[in-house]
């Protein structure tokens, strides 16, 4: 399909119409589209810029929202709420909610394994609420907010329930960085078979962080989570 073609439907999904449609545009192009190009002579800005932008917008935007309207959660909750919705996970999650990834313009070389990896289409989500915070901006409106909150309602609804976990939190705060790899091992069984123990530590680069002990292996896991994250600092 052309471009122009694509990008009104995508504009359809996500039930907003720039008015500078460039920014759209230079929202879905990948940098590796970007380099093709620049390697022919042209200049094809990528997204990559957008996704700075995105991330601090799409903070703020869901930091206020968690404010105004959830007045009885106190600071740990908000912000537990805030990492669940702003994190990786959850960006692709909701680009996969309206097919972004089949819109990503992305360079021949890497079209068959980049397309709908996580980390692709949590950055074109961050772009594309980026796009739309500019093209607003111009206009001197808001629009974007709705738009946002929107795409994210269902999440916020499941957060605000209280579908967060120590785990998913815990997971969510090691992917900040990119190199650190969580575990958990069971290092001891221990009681009769209807009546078992499990004793788990949770491990950060091989590092222990959290020890947690339960009847179930999972639970155990969860303790542990929250052992490792209030060794973190947060306020549990």
């Amino acid at each position: 399909m052309a471009i122009g073609k694509v990008l009104d439907e995508l504009e359809i999904r996500i039930g907003y119409k720039f008015q500078e449609p460039q920014y759209l545009e230079n929202a879905m192009t990948h940098s590796s589209y970007s380099n093709e190009y620049k390697s022919k002579g042209l200049s094809i800005p990528s997204n990559e810029r957008l996704e700075f932008l995105g991330d601090a917008v799409l903070e703020m935007v869901i930091s206020e929202h968690l404010y105004d309207n959830f007045k009885g959660f106190g600071e740990g909750k908000l912000t537990r709420m805030r990492q669940q919705l702003v994190c990786e996970r959850m960006l692709a999650r909701i680009a996969n909610s309206i097919s972004l990834g089949d819109y990503i313009h992305l360079g021949k070389g890497e079209e068959l394994d980049c397309r709908y990896r996580p980390k692709v289409l949590a950055d074109a989500m961050e772009a594309l609420i980026a796009a739309m915070y500019i093209d607003c901006r111009y206009r001197g409106t808001d629009d974007y907010r709705s738009v946002v909150l929107s795409l994210f309602a269902e999440a916020i609804r499941e957060s605000a329930a209280g579908s967060v976990d120590y785990k998913t939190m815990l997971q969510q705060f090691v992917e900040k960085d990119g190199s650190a790899i969580l575990e958990y091992e069971v290092v001891a069984v221990s009681g009769p078979e209807h009546k078992k123990e499990f004793t788990v530590v949770a491990k950060v680069n091989n590092n222990i962080v959290g020890r947690g002990v339960a009847g179930t292996k999972k639970n155990a896991e969860m303790v542990a989570a929250g052992k490792a994250l209030e060794l973190f600092g947060f306020k549990l």
